[in-house]
């Protein structure tokens, strides 16, 4: 199990430029328990068991007998709790670790020589109650805007050690047991706030996998880094991401930006992840620029029980000329966007507008393509949106196409005619296509193996918003 992965949220700097992020997540209190409860203190847990008590030997003057010489060796840990420990979100500040009434028992060896020539040997089992550690986490980043946390202070007491002896002179322990039981709280003490250090350093390469870059595919890849200081309450952490899609290894900006938007006061799911329209627009402008946002139809995409074919025969019957002038061929249709699709977010309404253009080609007997018309296209379409895994996927269904006539090299003809053929061909063909492409979603901010649960997803005026419970697997 991973250490607290949530923490990778606390700190998502260094900042760029102040500016309106395009998308926000939220932790709330149930969020910050779940990190704290089922995945930090397992890990601290862990590191603390790894105490090495070292042994330890002396000479105590214990009435009658005089001088006694003792060691006590091999000390192992048989036990530890953590059973009490809150994590308290300081304002704009950071956060603060506390555990109380935590406990170990230790099992070790004692050797006991007096008189000079008397020697004895037995066990002793060791029971430290009653302590306490406040740690205060600092929280900064690395050269690539990742965040690294550190222990800035630490303070741990030990507040009861109880040792029972058992076997042969066990009776000569008990006359100076108060000695030796300061003597090990105070080596336990001391090792105990490098071990928190330790396992608060070892949370590092863990958040070092928050995708602050994410790829999503061969086109485009989404940027996470934050734009803001993380906003710190009493009971939530928000964080203001970018949230902006680019070209592969081109980063352009578009020719809009982010607005401001609010979380609603939601705290039922552990995260709140919000996505403003800016995002999904984005991602327009990186497709229509990389010029992904094209479809080469042909015949053979049209499925067989179609009496519509793609050629110019089927044509023919409402533009002659194309029968005429190029009989017995078939067709090719290039459907591309002319601009970047407008996305609009309304409660419980995502809209999509796109312009492009067909451009029809009859398809000579040597493969070589002749154009034939040129049709403008208004199309409009909503998406129905879902999370998958820790992806935002969706699916859209046409609401309704306008076309009108660009350029024909077949003379003039009513495009109206036409517009059974091209429904089909969107309904068919091009809307499939990008809905196979939407299904595969593109990443949210995650953290290693990070699994969404309880997940819902509501549209509102200008931003999405998911709420949802968390995992951490592996």
């Amino acid at each position: 199990m991973s250490p607290c992965c949530w923490l990778a949220l606390l700190a998502l700097i260094p900042l760029t430029l102040a500016a309106n992020p395009g998308v926000k997540v939220k932790l709330t209190d149930k969020g910050i328990e779940y990190g704290m409860f089922e995945i930090g203190m397992a890990s601290l847990q862990q590191k603390l068991k790894t105490i090495k008590v070292p042994d330890l030997s002396g000479t105590e003057k214990v009435p009658p007998i005089g001088k006694v010489k003792y060691s006590l060796t091999g000390m192992t840990i048989v036990n530890l709790g953590l059973p009490k420990s809150a994590l308290v979100l300081v304002p704009d500040t950071g956060v603060s670790l506390a555990i109380t009434n935590a406990f170990i028992n230790l099992h070790g060896n004692w050797r006991v020589r007096y008189f000079r020539f008397i020697q004895d040997s037995g066990s002793f089992d060791l029971a430290v109650n009653g302590l306490t550690i406040t740690a205060n986490i600092a929280i900064k980043s690395d050269e690539t805007g990742r965040p690294t946390v550190s222990s800035v202070n630490c303070v741990a007491n030990v507040g009861s050690a109880r040792i029972k002896f058992h076997g042969g002179a066990s009776w000569l322990y008990n006359l100076f047991k108060s000695y030796i039981d300061k003597a090990l709280r105070s080596a336990l003490q001391k090792q105990i706030c490098p071990l928190v250090a330790d396992a608060i350093t070892d949370m590092n390469p863990h958040l070092k996998t928050f995708n602050v870059l994410a790829k999503v595919d061969q086109y485009a890849e989404i940027e996470y880094s934050m734009v803001t200081s993380p906003t710190i309450s009493k009971s939530s952490i928000e964080f203001s991401l970018k949230g902006e899609f680019y070209n592969i290894g081109k980063h352009q900006e578009p020719p809009f930006s982010p607005t401001p938007f609010s979380l609603p006061p939601q705290a039922n799911n552990m995260l709140y992840i919000g996505v403003s329209s800016f995002t999904p627009n984005s991602a327009g402008f990186v497709y229509n620029n990389a010029g992904a946002l094209s479809l080469n139809v042909t015949d053979d995409m049209i499925p067989a029980s179609s009496p519509i074919r793609l050629n110019t025969g089927t044509f023919g019957v409402f533009i002659p000329e194309v029968a005429k002038r190029f009989p017995g061929m078939m067709m090719k249709l290039l459907v591309k966007t002319v601009k970047e699709p407008t996305i609009s977010l309304e409660p419980n309404n995502v809209t999509v507008q796109a312009s492009g253009t067909v451009t029809a080609y009859a398809i000579q007997p040597n493969t070589t393509l002749s154009p034939l018309f040129v049709l403008n296209m208004e199309g409009s379409v909503s998406a129905q949106l879902n999370v998958t895994g820790v992806k935002l996927a969706g699916a859209i269904t046409l609401n309704k196409i306008e076309m009108t006539l660009g350029t024909s090299y077949v003379g003039q003809f009513q495009v109206q005619s036409l517009d059974n053929i091209f429904l089909m061909v969107l309904k068919v063909v091009v809307i499939p296509k990008v809905n196979a492409r939407l299904e595969k979603g593109f990443p949210l901010p995650s953290i290693g193996k990070m699994n969404l649960v309880n997940t819902q997803l509501q549209v509102l005026k200008d931003y999405m918003l998911i709420g949802t419970d968390v995992q951490f697997t592996g």
